[in-house]
């Protein structure tokens, strides 16, 4: 699901805690999770509703002022059926992950992990953190291009790097999380 960056800060507030959308087939499913730029939506519930079956409790819940606007919004106009989806935010796991340097042991696993990661020939890990490490809030397509590769690729495996807790986006660019630093300052030693 989309939202708004407006709708991200009322999410993160607890102001909205459902959201409605017109989908021929449910995109979210009770159980999943969803990373937002505010934090983490755990999906609580998925269920078809039927606009009649919509109250002014349900529009406050989504954030507008009443049923009206609600139904007027353009993520509900069409034919498809409409999913009413409940959810909880949270913080983002990979925020805690972050900031928790791993001690040796931990540091080398970490690096076993990355070094299967390199032979598998997908990507070198620890290229990409040295090079990051070089140049924070460098724009992703600059980097990209000393890397060697395009530029979805590169972002697709700095996400990688990112779900390992190693890295974290800036505004513009990329750095090294505490974690991240103290992984290459152990490949280095």
């Amino acid at each position: 699901m989309l939202f708004r960056a407006q709708t991200l800060q009322r999410i993160a507030k607890g102001e909205i805690t459902v959201a409605f959308r017109r989908w021929a087939l449910p995109r979210a499913k009770a159980g999943g999770r969803q990373r937002t730029p505010v934090g983490e939506l755990r999906i609580d519930m998925v269920e078809a509703v039927r606009e009649a079956d919509i109250g002014e409790s349900d529009a406050r819940l989504a954030g507008f002022a009443n049923r009206e606007a609600l139904l007027a919004d353009p993520l509900l106009q069409g034919t498809e059926p409409i999913w009413r989806i409940a959810f909880t935010h949270g913080p983002d796991p990979r925020s805690a992950l972050r900031l928790d340097v791993p001690g040796a042991e931990e540091a080398d696993t970490i690096l076993a992990r990355l070094a299967e990661t390199a032979r598998r020939a997908e990507f070198d890990p620890l290229q990409r953190l040295a090079v990051i490490a070089a140049n924070p809030g460098r724009r992703a397509p600059d980097l990209a291009a000393e890397a060697g590769v395009e530029t979805q690729v590169f972002k697709r495996q700095i996400r990688w790097l990112k779900e390992q807790g190693l890295t974290e986006s800036l505004a513009t660019g990329y750095r090294l999380s505490p974690r991240g630093q103290a992984v290459l300052d152990r490949s280095r030693s």
